[in-house]
């Protein structure tokens, strides 16, 4: 067992406070909807990165490369200044959504290199310019570009050229759970000497101000040891922390409060504020930092020159010892860092299956450090935030303000966050998807987050799951209950039993989600879903979050997929929990006929059903008001995901609940066009093992969808999936109304629209998160066909596959992004030259939210590991077992252990 290992059984077993530390800052907490307190709305524009350095936030910090405990009291970040920028380097800067032509959009080279899911060690990169930073050229370049053209990039600008800039590594080990080191290493990658002043920052979140009852933590510079500086933090709830820096350093000593007169030409409460440190450093105001050596906010300043191709390291140490009991911090620095990175090799080790590449397993460990990287703390009491804007959401008012319905919502933990500069705010289905990468790591924590989302401080009285902050009302696919139930069988297989409390009350409040989708999402008691967007943006003919354009309402395919999938998912559920308890059959029964029932619905024949026998796909119908209906004709993910509603019932399973197989058996007996409408299962329709089946999609419709799926002139590209198909780009599909034209055109990279803000793009690109459950979809199949159900892939090629064959050449479509070619390439980076073929640049590996539908380069947000992390766990599936291992496992936990000593971890 690694060490890592036993530090997450401490954590678990023991409540050792491994991961009360880690990098739960946020790479943005300007321009959120948390620090919006305008009367409009625009969050962007209230709080903009210009005012960040000069600004106290109310609900949560940002930093560079930083970390802080899990209520984010106390922070540490690094600060850089090159003697040339306008502004010290403290958070990224990107640009807001009205000022680049693809909507929001970070322009900063930053890489989450390395983590330990207990944060035990963590590496990060930070890519530092020598000349002045192009604030704004980026601004003005981009806000000239129509939709039409590409991104300006930072590399575009020439800031890059001659290699003139800094690698600079931040890395942190623990050696305890509160002593903490810290490394920075700045690497020269320029051709002649440059000095750089480097300013390691430690503060307090500022609590004081906007809660007078809160008392007012400290920053103190003491005596260390051998006269080093030192500063020690005095908080009433954290305790008394210190930071120990070595070598020659000066400390700088502010205020973390707003500077009003900057920011609101009033008068300040005090003489020492937040960006008192960037005007001594920057603009050399002697004055501006506080002499007495006392504050919220302090600065190790360090000033360094670094020869040309040279390296020049800064050591720290955050530690709950006091100067008397650390001795000298820095005797076994260098130790202690290199155990923590070898156990980190280590651990990963035990987690990578032999199979793997060496490039497979460098993509594998980075998108699970990104996913660990991606916490964040996030603080949001939406009751005093009303109250704050002058809202009493138990009083009825004519004006409206976000999220009023939310005001039970209370959050302050540590989440897994979609990207922590463009997403910094969690986002529930996003979220299932991590849950499911971050189980290969830190189960623990998997399940911690599937918690959240249904505890009261989140989940809605009515049963909502909140969606995200910008609108808690949105809706997102019910996904909830089959990441919860992929966690129960993870630890089946590693723990040899799944956790039976954490599926009992999960069950029972996702009865709650289930009940608020029947009840709200089924506008007419038929069984076919709306949903409005459903995550998936920009997919449809019309925003289907708004009002349509005809009246009427949308049945919508995916809407339904999703909800029959939830129905198969709480089934499953319902059987586990029913061996333990028989009060659980009962629901089983009710999931069963709900699923019986959905089916009927969607799979209704007839020129207004959503199946067109035609064309051998699902489309959403629109339903007028004078009652007639029309089908949108448009090939899109929306048609593929009704196969995601697929469930395999094991022998073991029926056995467990003989009294909802019976019932079961009967309604099909009593009503046998319920038969016609599902794939045939029962008795008569065993698959391999004695296999049965739940799903929406029957054998010959199966083959008719994968014809098309499977068709590289359609969704089948060299990288996976895509969103639509590609015979839209010569065949769009245009909707008249109103005498307004609405156009679907294949589009494989960036949006052409603003449709949600215009930074992301259903219209063609490649998504993990659809194509992950595809993928699961098709093993299902597998499961209970075997070899005996074979398909062209490509279709047209004469290649005949089994599914499980069809599932891994997807799988190993969407890898190659990632991977470099023969040629030495990697398609995530298209043609920038620079990533191709820099050795500095070529094996840092970004995971965007959406990939080119036709070259898998990266696009939209660049760091949404969260998702897309969720190639890690492909790679490690298709590492560990082939199909006949599949086909002999089952549902035995729902895993596979080829190994004993290593492979316990396939889903």
């Amino acid at each position: 067992m690694s060490a890592e290992t036993v530090r997450l059984q401490e954590a678990r077993a023991a409540k050792i406070p491994w991961r009360k530390w880690g990098p739960y800052l946020s790479e943005r907490q300007w321009g959120t909807v948390r620090e919006d307190y305008s009367h409009d709305g625009n969050a962007w524009d209230y709080f903009s990165h210009d005012q960040a350095r000069s600004r106290a936030y109310h609900w949560g910090e940002d930093g560079l490369a930083g970390i802080s405990d899990e209520k984010q009291l106390l922070c540490f970040s690094i600060g850089l200044w090159n003697g040339k920028d306008p502004i010290l380097k403290e958070r990224l800067f990107g640009l807001t959504n009205s000022e680049s032509n693809h909507g929001e959009d970070v322009k900063e080279y930053y890489f989450y290199l390395d983590s330990a899911p207990t944060h035990s060690y963590m590496k990060y990169l930070y890519k530092y310019p020598q000349a002045a930073f192009p604030y704004d050229n980026l601004v003005s370049t981009s806000k000239a570009r129509n939709r039409g053209e590409m991104e300006y990039e930072l590399l575009d600008t020439g800031v890059f050229n001659d290699d003139r800039y800094f690698d600079v590594f931040v890395e942190y080990a623990k050696r305890t759970p509160e002593d903490i080191l810290i490394q920075i290493s700045v690497c020269n990658r320029g051709p002649e000497p440059v000095p750089l002043h480097v300013l390691p920052t430690l503060w307090f979140r500022n609590t004081w101000s906007w809660s007078p009852e809160a008392p007012k933590p400290s920053l103190r510079q003491i005596a260390g040891k051998n006269g080093s500086p030192s500063i020690a933090a005095s908080h009433t709830q954290l305790g008394e922390r210190y930071l120990y820096c070595d070598g020659d350093a000066q400390l700088l000593f502010t205020e973390n409060e707003t500077n009003n007169e900057r920011i609101f030409g009033t008068p300040n409460a005090g003489p020492y504020v937040k960006d008192a440190i960037d005007n001594y450093v920057v603009h050399g105001k002697q004055g501006a930092v506080n002499p007495e050596h006392t504050g919220t906010k302090a600065a190790a300043h360090y000033r360094v020159t670094v020869d040309a191709g040279q390296t020049a390291t800064i050591r720290l140490r955050l530690s709950d010892l006091a100067p008397a009991a650390m001795g000298d911090p820095f005797k076994s620095f260098a130790e202690i860092l290199q155990t923590r990175k070898r156990e980190t090799d280590e651990f990963y080790q035990s987690i990578t299956p032999e199979r793997v590449s060496e490039d497979e397993g460098r993509v594998m460990r980075q998108a699970l450090a990104g996913m660990l990287w991606s916490k964040q703390y996030f603080g949001f009491d939406v009751d005093k935030w009303l109250e704050e804007h002058g809202v009493d959401p138990l009083r009825p008012r004519s004006a409206q303000i976000r999220n009023i319905e939310w005001s039970h919502m209370v959050n302050a933990h540590v989440i897994s966050m979609p990207d922590k500069w463009e997403y910094p705010w969690y986002a529930a289905w996003d979220l299932a998807f991590h849950a499911i990468a971050l189980s290969t790591v830190d189960v623990d924590f998997a399940k911690e987050q599937l918690d959240l989302m249904l505890q009261e401080f989140f989940l809605h009285p009515t049963g909502q799951i909140p969606a995200y902050e910008w609108n808690f009302s949105d809706v997102n696919p019910p996904v909830h209950a089959w990441a919860t139930l992929f966690l129960y069988r993870t630890e089946q297989a590693l723990k040899g039993e799944g956790d039976l409390d954490f599926l009992k009350r999960s069950f029972v409040k996702l009865m709650l989600n289930f009940s608020w989708w029947v009840n709200r999402k089924d506008r007419f008691g038929k069984n076919l879903f709306e949903g409005g967007f459903l995550g998936l943006d920009n997919i449809g003919v019309f925003d289907r979050s708004a009002p349509l354009p005809t009246g009427g309402h949308l049945e919508q395919a995916d809407g339904t997929a999703w909800v029959s999938l939830f129905c198969q998912n709480m089934l499953e559920i319902s059987v586990e929990l029913a061996a333990h308890d028989s009060c659980f059959e009962d629901m089983a029964i009710k999931f069963a006929d709900h699923f019986l029932l959905i089916a009927s619905a969607m799979n209704q024949m007839g020129p207004d059903g959503m199946w067109d026998e035609e064309d051998g796909f699902y489309y959403d119908v629109l339903r007028l008001p004078d009652g007639t209906a029309t089908r949108l004709k448009v090939r899109s993910m929306v048609g593929l995901l009704p196969l995601c509603a697929t469930t395999v019932i094991e022998p073991w399973q029926r056995e467990r609940v003989p009294r909802v197989s019976a019932m079961f058996q009967e309604r099909l007996m009593r009503m046998p066009d319920l038969l016609k409408s599902i794939h045939p299962t029962g008795p008569r329709h065993l698959g391999y093992g004695e296999r049965g089946i739940a799903a929406l999609v029957g054998p010959e419709r199966l083959r008719r969808i994968l014809s098309r799926m499977l068709d590289e002139n359609e969704f089948l590209s060299p990288y996976g999936l895509r969103a639509l198909s590609r015979s839209h780009a010569d065949h769009p599909y245009v909707f008249n109304v109103g005498g307004h034209e609405y156009r679907v055109n294949y589009l494989p990279a960036e949006s052409d629209t603003g449709m949600f803000g215009g930074n992301s793009n259903w219209r063609g690109p490649i998504w993990m998160p659809v194509n992950a459950l595809l993928i699961r979809a098709l093993l299902s199949f597998y499961g209970y066909y075997g070899d005996n159900f074979k398909i062209e892939c490509p279709t047209g090629s004469g290649n005949q596959m089994n599914l499980f064959e069809v599932a891994r050449e997807i799988a190993n479509r969407l890898t190659r992004i990632f991977l470099r070619d023969k040629s030495g390439r990697r398609p995530v980076y298209g043609a920038t030259e620079k990533f191709q073929t820099d050795p500095h640049w070529k094996d840092y590996i970004l995971f965007y939210e959406y990939f080119h539908g036709d070259n898998g380069a990266g696009l939209g947000a660049s760091h949404q590991t969260g998702w897309t992390g969720i190639v890690a766990k492909l790679i490690e599936l298709f590492g560990r077992i082939d199909g006949a291992q599949l086909l002999a496992a089952g549902k035995a936990g729902g895993f596979v252990k080829q190994e004993p000593a290593r492979d316990k971890r396939v889903a």
